[in-house]
């Protein structure tokens, strides 16, 4: 999991530790956050896993349940935490966590505002890029919400990154502490156009502002309010297409004769002519589209602070 050492390093210990938070692998749609705890054990389909068979073992490890089943134990990545973290409000998934974070030029050392915190998704994400020397201030109006995220935070290691708090930013904007000193800021908000001129003031000379929103009418009225102090408006609606690979067993036949293609045949089948028909196992690697592709999650809207 996420470590953080004396000199504020991230890391991966390699190693399973009693307490460490993993996810169990079962396939790539079927993934769960398991905390380890010697003495304790998992229960799936594929049987039972004993957690003490976990300790010592290497993340990515293969571990077989009573029955002979068996699952895959990962590191909790921000990209695999976005799969399994408790859904406390509507997520951002990775295309546009990608998107955001490359398009805000967010690296090592930045100080990054957010709201609203949410299921915090998106900042687990924000608090990878910005490590070691950097920080995520993240708001969200609803206490409870806030403290679930600022657990999860506990949880994957990153509060040494992250700072919750609970503020209404619409209402209040950001606390004036921040003024001048953020590179970027974040927005998911109902009414983002109610927080521009408070981000406007947080940022700093060059700095960039980001507004995630689902509906075009939002967007547009956001880009209203930033045209007085933001130059470089622009937005993008991210759209992802995941494609399944497996390989498929096919059979191709040909008519026995005096030649021969090498290959061992698996059936012979007699034609009304008397002639023999071999059929020889292929295989063929297939891509398909997933059935259940994710189509519109939102609207990103970039601005660069004049």
């Amino acid at each position: 999991m996420l470590a953080i050492d004396s000199t504020r390093k991230i890391s991966f210990n390699r190693s399973i530790s009693n307490g460490d938070l993993v996810i169990v692998y079962e396939r790539h749609d079927n993934m769960k956050a398991v905390t380890v705890s010697e003495g304790s054990v998992l229960q799936n389909r594929f049987g039972v896993f004993k957690h003490s068979d976990w300790i010592g073992k290497s993340f990515g490890s293969k571990v077989f349940s009573n029955k002979g089943g068996f699952v895959y134990l990962l590191a909790p990545t921000p990209e695999l935490w976005t799969l399994v973290l408790s859904h406390r409000t509507q997520i951002l998934y990775i295309a546009d966590i990608s998107f955001v974070v490359m398009y805000l030029e967010i690296v090592t050392g930045c100080v990054v505002l957010e709201s609203g915190t949410g299921s915090g998704s998106l900042t687990t994400s924000l608090a990878r890029a910005v490590a070691p020397t950097g920080h995520i201030y993240t708001f969200d109006f609803h206490e409870q919400r806030a403290g679930s995220a600022r657990d999860d935070f506990e949880r994957t290691g990153l509060s040494s990154f992250v700072s919750v708090g609970v503020r209404d930013i619409q209402g209040e904007g950001f606390p004036q502490e921040f003024a001048g000193l953020a590179d970027a800021v974040f927005l998911d908000l109902p009414q983002p156009w109610l927080a521009i001129p408070s981000a406007a003031k947080m940022l700093k000379h060059d700095g960039i502002l980001c507004s995630f929103s689902p509906c075009i009418e939002q967007v547009q009225r956001s880009c209203e309010t930033v045209q007085s102090n933001f130059s470089d408006i622009r937005t993008f609606e991210v759209l992802l297409r995941t494609y399944e690979v497996r390989e498929e067993k096919m059979e191709s036949s040909q008519v026995n004769g005096n030649g021969s293609n090498g290959s061992l045949p698996c059936k012979r089948r007699q034609c009304s002519g008397g002639a023999g028909v071999l059929t020889y196992p292929t295989s063929s690697v297939m891509a398909r589209p997933c059935g259940e592709a994710r189509g519109h999650t939102g609207y990103l809207t970039f601005a660069r602070l004049k």
